[in-house]
């Protein structure tokens, strides 16, 4: 079982290799298997990436927005038609289950493909009358856009970041992580295909030191990054030392409030999708689940009975439904996470053990009880299969102890009654919400955290503030009122 692409990188509209860059594999989780070996960028292979995209972004931004969307809704329509075989990369690079890839991934990519292709022409500028004289906006792009992707959902962020930023007009320089690196160069592939020009969307591998070099670069405008609390305050820092524009989508903690009229079918249902789905590997998992004392004992019973009928297996195969962890370095760090948890006196209601399934990263779909705030998986993001359930008295106290915490990525509220779903959404410190709904992620809506969890938005109209920036001018139609 092999998945190696023709090469490393990908600049300037093919393939690029450069052998002197440090080695490293890809695993395919489910197995352990060397599926791919790659190299990370070399100086010679950053510089060209930016030199291309410096170059093609030029011409690109003098098109016509209609003529630009064109070719990316050729793109998105080339995604949908190998939708097939790009799930089954997607499912060799990350482990999840083909079930997950089929719907998920690169259909979410497609669709944010094709939103911002037909957003693109309606992008306007301002008349701003001041009696005789007046003033027009225009919206511009920001240039060369770098964005550093995320392992968990590797091809989907790929298309998130690129979508707005080549449809407003930017290139961009993408780099995935090094443990999920392969959908990025599918994408750039189909974008050539679909006749993007080539240098507008290169594809750079490699671990921290690459993304710290495109970083830095003063050729970049903007950088876009999909990661973890600690990656972002030192790639935001970093961009902030050249004034650059920043879109950061970092980690969670999130809370899911079920209330004790809400449907209990619904809210485990909605609670299971916030944490077992792609192993419990989503950074807006509502995995503080706080659920009223009157339901507890009916929750935590039909829980249980779900979580233990989820089907663990090869993720290759239809039938399974969740896959491996990514990694042997992010099992070992969920399994701590569980110890942990037993040991600080939190309850095991079901799992909490490495599963047994050959040579994969697996672990039980695991559920805790009787958490309490101070608990070390209430507090930090475990990234794993691991629920905590957290019980309450009233609305007030949810509330607070919802928002006591450092993130503010995402919220769920489940309640019969709209009116208080509607009051408590509002207080919520989170920027990302549903209400009787979780986890659910249209590219026509905007997404992104509030506090540690980031700033800036992806997605929806919103996104075309992150891209682009506004241009005045000023056209005085009468003389000049000069005091000298």
């Amino acid at each position: 079982m092999k998945a190696q692409p023709p090469a490393s990188h990908f600049v300037d509209g093919q393939p690029m290799e450069d052998a002197a860059g440090a080695a490293f594999e890809v695993i395919f989780p489910a197995t352990g298997e060397v599926i791919a070996r790659l190299h990370d960028a070399t100086p010679a292979v950053i510089d060209r990436a930016l030199a291309s995209a410096h170059r093609a972004q030029a011409e690109w931004a003098m098109l016509r927005p209609v003529d630009r969307a064109r070719i990316l809704r050729r793109a998105a329509d080339l995604i949908r038609e190998r939708g097939e075989e790009l799930a089954q990369l997607e499912t060799l690079d990350t482990g999840k289950p083909i079930q997950e890839t089929r719907v998920a991934d690169w259909p979410s990519g497609a669709d944010a493909i094709e939103y911002f292709a037909g957003l693109a022409p309606t992008v306007t500028g301002q008349t701003i009358p001041l009696g005789q004289d007046f003033v027009y906006t225009l919206r511009e792009p920001l240039g060369v856009c770098v964005g550093i992707g995320a392992w968990n959902y590797p091809s989907q962020i790929a298309c998130w970041k690129a979508a707005p930023a080549l449809a407003l007009g930017n290139a961009m320089v993408f780099k995935p992580s090094e443990v999920t690196p392969l959908g990025a160069l599918k994408l750039a592939e189909i974008l050539i295909e679909a006749g993007l020009p080539p240098g507008l969307f290169n594809v750079v591998q490699g671990r921290g030191p690459v993304g710290a070099a495109l970083v830095s670069d003063p050729r970049v405008a903007k950088v876009s990054l999909t990661g973890s609390v600690p990656t972002g305050q030192k790639v935001y820092a970093a961009a902030a030392a050249g004034v650059r524009n920043v879109t950061m989508e970092l980690g969670g903690k999130s809370p899911l409030i079920v209330f004790d009229d809400a449907s209990v079918d619904d809210a485990v249902g909605a609670a299971m999708l916030g944490n077992f789905y792609s192993a419990g590997q989503v950074c807006s998992n509502g995995t503080r689940v706080f659920v009223q004392k009157a339901i507890k004992a009916e929750f935590l019973k039909r829980l249980k009975a779900r979580s233990e009928a989820i089907r663990l297996g090869d993720p290759r195969d239809a039938a399974t439904q969740m896959g491996p962890l990514v990694s042997q370095t992010q099992l070992e760090k969920v399994l701590g996470y569980v110890e942990t948890a037993k040991a600080e006196g939190a309850t095991l209601v079901t799992g909490g053990s490495r599963a047994a399934q050959g040579g994969g990263f697996f672990v039980q779909p695991t559920v805790f009880a009787d958490v309490t705030d101070d608990m070390t998986i209430a507090r930090e993001e475990v990234f794993g299969p691991v629920m905590a359930v957290l019980d309450f008295d009233t609305e007030e106290e949810v509330i607070a102890r919802a928002n006591d915490t450092e993130f503010g990525l995402a919220a769920g509220v489940f309640t019969a009654d709209l009116a208080r779903g509607h009051r408590v959404i509002g207080r919520l410190q989170a920027g990302t919400c549903w209400i009787n709904a979780y986890n659910l992620t249209p590219v026509e809506s905007p997404f992104g955290g509030a506090k540690m969890s980031g700033v800036g938005r992806e997605n929806g109209h919103a996104a075309v503030e992150y891209y682009t920036q506004i241009k005045s001018v000023y056209v005085g139609l009468g003389p000049v009122d000069a005091p000298y």
